[in-house]
Formats: C-alpha cells, sequence, structure tokens
C-alpha cells in the first residue's frame, strides 16, 4: 500500500480543521486534511461568528472577504418576538452588543466586529485562503483506521470516488472529524455527559421576508405562534432577506413524517402571509447533546471542535469555539515540530482548551433552559387553541393589574436572555492556566461586572491581549495586530530599553522567534496617543508584556528589572518546555 510521509495528518474539513489546515500551511508545517465529503457545508448550519473568531480570520487575511458576504454587527441587533412574520410583534430586545448601552463596550473590546455568515458561505473563504497558504486539504478522501505508536501515528484512507487505499504516516493528528469522530473513537477519549436530550429539524428555505424584516433587521427572529403545534421556531438569516435557516423542535407527530408538506404548514403559519412564496432548499434533523471530552490530547492525537464538545447552537458558540480550538493548537505543534520547544509544551492545549470547552457546552444548553422562564411568563403552551392562545396574549398586552404583571416576569426573563445574546465577557474572556503561562505571582483581578457579560480586559498572565488603537504613521493599529502568530512579542514601555537588549540576548540563547515593540506616548512606532494602552497594561513604563503567537499573555513584568536578560530568559524557557 503506498505510504506518504507528513508532519501533520487533519481529519475533517469543517471550521477547525480549515483552521488548522491554513495555519499549518502558513507556518511551513508539511501536512495533509482529509474529509469523507465531498466539498464544505452543504446547509447554513453555524451562522453567528463572535469577535474572538473573527480576530483569527482577520489573522488569517480573509475578514474583509467575510464581512463583504456577511450580514454586519449593525444589522443583526433587532431580535424579534412576534406571533408571526406578518403577525404582532409582542416583544423584541437589542442582540449583539447592538443596544445603545452595549454599542461601545463591544466597540471598545475588539479591533474585529462580530457578523451573521452562514457556515456554507464561510468555509469556501476559509478553504481559498487555506490552500493559498499551499495547503493539502483532499476531498472524497476517508481516514477509516488510524494508529499510533511511540514516533507517530498511521492512518488507512478511502479515496472514495475509486475505492482505492493509501496510508498516512504523520507524527501527529488533529482530529476536526465532528461529533461521530473516527480520532475519537480509535484512540479512546473519554467523554462525558448526555446525547439525545431532545431533538429538533432545521429547515433551509428561500423566502422573500423583507417586508417584515428589513425595517427591524436582525440575526434572529422568534416566532410564537398561538395554536400552532410548534409554539416556538427561531428564524436566523442566512442571506438578508430572502434565506433563512428555520429550526422546530421535533414532536412526536412530526418525527414520524418528516416530509416537505409537514414542515410547509408550519413555516407557512409562522410566516402568517399565504402571499410569501417559500422554497424547501434542505431539511435536517439532530439531537441536542451535553457531551464533552476529559481530555483533548491522547498521546500523539489531538481532538478539537464538535470532536471535542457537543452542544446546541443557542449563543452561536460551536463554530467560534472550534476556531479558536486550532489556534491554540497549531502554533504549539509549530514550535516542537521546528525543535524551538519541548513536546510537553503540547499538553497545554488540553489545559487551556478542555476547560474552555466544557464551559461552552454548559452554556449553551443553559442556554436553551433560560428561554423557558419568558415562554412561562407569555403563557403560550402546546395544545392550546388558536382562541385560547390569543386571549392569552391579549391579556399580556391588556392594561389589567394581572397582564401588567406578567409583562414584568416578560422583561425580566428577556434580562436572563442577555447570558445568550449579549453574552461578551463570556465569548471574549477566557483565562488560560497552563505550563504555557508563567504567572507573576499575582491573582487574576477580580470581575467588576457579571463576568458573562461583561469583558475585563487585562494583561494577566493567561489573559488575551487587551485591545486598544495605537498611532503608527499615519494608520492605526490595534495592539492585536503588534503580535505575529510565527513569534512571541515582547512589548515594552517608554523605559523599556533593558527589555529591548534582553530581546537581543535571549535570541542568542534560544532558536525562537521573538520580536519586541515599543508602545507609549510620544514613541515613533506605535504611539499611544490617547494613553489608553497605560491604562490597560497594567505595567509601569519600565515592564514588559510577552505575549505568545495565539495573542494570549504568557508572562509580564510590571517594573524594571534588576537582571532583565535572565528573567525573560527564564520565562521563555518556562513556557516553551525547555
Amino acid at each position: 500500500m503506498k505510504v506518504i510521509n507528513t508532519d501533520v495528518l487533519v481529519v475533517g474539513a469543517g471550521p477547525a480543521g480549515l483552521t488548522a489546515a491554513a495555519l499549518l500551511a502558513r507556518s511551513a508545517i508539511p501536512s495533509i486534511t482529509v474529509t469523507k465529503f465531498g466539498g464544505t457545508a452543504n446547509a447554513p448550519r453555524a451562522h453567528v461568528t463572535n469577535m474572538r473568531a473573527m480576530e483569527i480570520l482577520r489573522d488569517l487575511g480573509i475578514e474583509d472577504k467575510i464581512k463583504a458576504r456577511a450580514l454586519p454587527q449593525e444589522l443583526m441587533g433587532n431580535q424579534v418576538f412576534a406571533t408571526s412574520f406578518s403577525g404582532k410583534e409582542f416583544a423584541r430586545m437589542m442582540t449583539w452588543g447592538e443596544g445603545h448601552d452595549r454599542k461601545g463596550e463591544y466597540k471598545d473590546s475588539s479591533p474585529s466586529a462580530m457578523c451573521n455568515i452562514a457556515q456554507h458561505t464561510l468555509e469556501p473563504i476559509m478553504l481559498e485562503a487555506a490552500k493559498g497558504f499551499g495547503a493539502d486539504i483532499r476531498f472524497n478522501h476517508e481516514a477509516i483506521e488510524i494508529k499510533q505508536d511511540e514516533k507517530g501515528v498511521t492512518a488507512t484512507i478511502r479515496q472514495r470516488k475509486t475505492g482505492e487505499t493509501y496510508q498516512v504516516r504523520a507524527k501527529y493528528v488533529i482530529g476536526c472529524d465532528g461529533a461521530k469522530t473516527l480520532v475519537g473513537s480509535q484512540f479512546e477519549f473519554d467523554f462525558q455527559g448526555k446525547h439525545g436530550l431532545g431533538d429538533a429539524i432545521t429547515v433551509w428555505i428561500e423566502a422573500d421576508l423583507s417586508q417584515y424584516t428589513q425595517h427591524r433587521s436582525g440575526a434572529l427572529f422568534f416566532v410564537l405562534t398561538p395554536g400552532s403545534k410548534d409554539i416556538l421556531s427561531i428564524w436566523t438569516c442566512v442571506e438578508p432577506w430572502n434565506e433563512w435557516s428555520t429550526i422546530f423542535a421535533l414532536d412526536d407527530q412530526l418525527k414520524g413524517e418528516i416530509t416537505e408538506e409537514s414542515v410547509m404548514e408550519r413555516i407557512r403559519m409562522a410566516i402568517g402571509d399565504p402571499s410569501i412564496e417559500v422554497k424547501i432548499k434542505k431539511i435536517s434533523d439532530w439531537s441536542i447533546n451535553h457531551v464533552w471530552a476529559n481530555q483533548y490530547r491522547n498521546g500523539r492525537a489531538f481532538i478539537a471542535g464538535d470532536a471535542a464538545h457537543r452542544h446546541p447552537p443557542a449563543g452561536g458558540l460551536g463554530s467560534n469555539t472550534s476556531i479558536q480550538d486550532a489556534y491554540n493548537l497549531v502554533w504549539k505543534l509549530a514550535l516542537v515540530l521546528k525543535g524551538q520547544a519541548d513536546e510537553s509544551l503540547l499538553n497545554s492545549y488540553n489545559d487551556e482548551r478542555q476547560p474552555v470547552g466544557r464551559a461552552m457546552v454548559d452554556r449553551a444548553n443553559r442556554n436553551i433552559v433560560e428561554v423557558f422562564p419568558f415562554l412561562g411568563a407569555l403563557g403560550l403552551e402546546p395544545g392550546q387553541t388558536k382562541a385560547e392562545g390569543e386571549a392569552i396574549l391579549e391579556e399580556l398586552l391588556g392594561g389589567s393589574e394581572l397582564g401588567s404583571q406578567r409583562r414584568g416576569e416578560m422583561m425580566e426573563a428577556m434580562e436572563l436572555m442577555n447570558h445568550q445574546f449579549n453574552a461578551l465577557g463570556f465569548e471574549l474572556g477566557q483565562r488560560y492556566q497552563s505550563t504555557a503561562v508563567m504567572n507573576d505571582g499575582q491573582p487574576f483581578p477580580k470581575y467588576a461586572e457579571d463576568p458573562a457579560l461583561h469583558y475585563q480586559q487585562t494583561t494577566h498572565p493567561g489573559a488575551h491581549i487587551p485591545h486598544v488603537w495605537l498611532q503608527s504613521g499615519t494608520q492605526y493599529t490595534s495592539t492585536l495586530d503588534l503580535v505575529s502568530y510565527d513569534s512571541f512579542t515582547l512589548i515594552v514601555g517608554a523605559g523599556g530599553d533593558d527589555w529591548i537588549q534582553a530581546v537581543n540576548v535571549v535570541r542568542k540563547e534560544l532558536p525562537i522567534n521573538l520580536k519586541v515593540v515599543k508602545v507609549g506616548m510620544g514613541q515613533d512606532q506605535y504611539c499611544d496617543v490617547l494613553g489608553h494602552w497605560a491604562k490597560r497594561r497594567e505595567v509601569g513604563d519600565d515592564g514588559c508584556v510577552l505575549v505568545r503567537p495565539d495573542r494570549f499573555v504568557a508572562w509580564r513584568c510590571d517594573k524594571k528589572s534588576k537582571n532583565p536578560n535572565l528573567d525573560l530568559l527564564i520565562a521563555m524557557k518556562s513556557i516553551l518546555g525547555l
């Protein structure tokens, strides 16, 4: 059997796999990516792409291409609750940071805005970028068996069109192959949680609903129709405003016969306007899972994305977490494979991302539960007649004391849903603890506000580098853009000349890419014209902040060091496991 040798085998080419393939190719790491599917995603699937994921796509050079195809953040905000698209609107909330009370905070947190882009539109852009870096991505090539030994992994690959098989011999394998992961199964990764907590279908349709949505644009539209079989359906904008991805709970009646006719009845009731032409493009059924892997590494095998964490789409966390998994892992693999770090560095992938994945699974399932108080306050239930449901809504919106009380309960329940739809802190505020972070002896700062809702920026080791706009010549540059994925970056202030000299010393001692930038008010290279970096850096002018390739802080020193050469060398060796 033919054997192909490479450094890394990536199994799966969804958001995690494509991110890994692109980063490996750009890092000049030989790799092969295989997937049993014939192409990229064939349905909308994931759609909300948060700011942390957009920062990674920005780093890959495709942010502008994505923005050109996406529903921008400023059009994502209105989340309407109505009896149908053409029916009565009884509530609305501002989501994804578009409320006046949150907009400034979102804008201040990142150089990148979130957007709404369907997975089948996003993946081809990611694929093009990966191929542009030289990635070897093979569609219709299915991994059917993978084994590991002390020196590497051996995978048997079947070309699905011809039936021919060959082997790939690699030093490491990354399983990005979804919930039915072959890598997770054959390497006996341990999973916890429960599958099949509920069933649902997603229906991808064409229907021009611009007359009902354009003036109150949003990424999601909640339909709660009195007397309907479903009570609740959730409509996601795929293409404004004529393509939609619609979620219905899969009740026993529908479970027995999922047909276009049975689904179309629900769609037409939710639209409420019989004159609207509707075309069903695809129907997909799926289950609600609450499952996570206990470890993300087993020897020479790693898992990422849905292979490691499985949860419902509530909150739009899945693809975002998957992209970030790959971004955390690949720079570490690159350093180890280039002989610039000890193999023990790879353990930090599990230590950093497994707790994040577990939290994402819990949060996504909790997001579903936290919709129930809203439904309870509304009073609509399955089995009610249309007249009964309309009477309940009339009381809710009327002038009675009971109606006023119920409206108060409804508004309180909507505040709870901010943890799903305005969860800036949860999306951006991951804090890592691992050997790839060297603590400075200080605890993480206490949260000043709800950590799920609000992102508290800090340079504490293990936190993501804060975003600040700096003046560079005639251009504005984010502090995030000072960092390169192929090197560590030491940020120093006006009094940081000793640290600059230390960087030169460490470069001679270690085979590592390490660059230094001077940031501060009045500095020629990067001018902190507004003084915002001085407020957020949490170190003095003669201190420093060491940032990893993935833009997380690796170490910092808050003041002038007696021996900066030694301090920086110790920090770098500790982080690299040398």
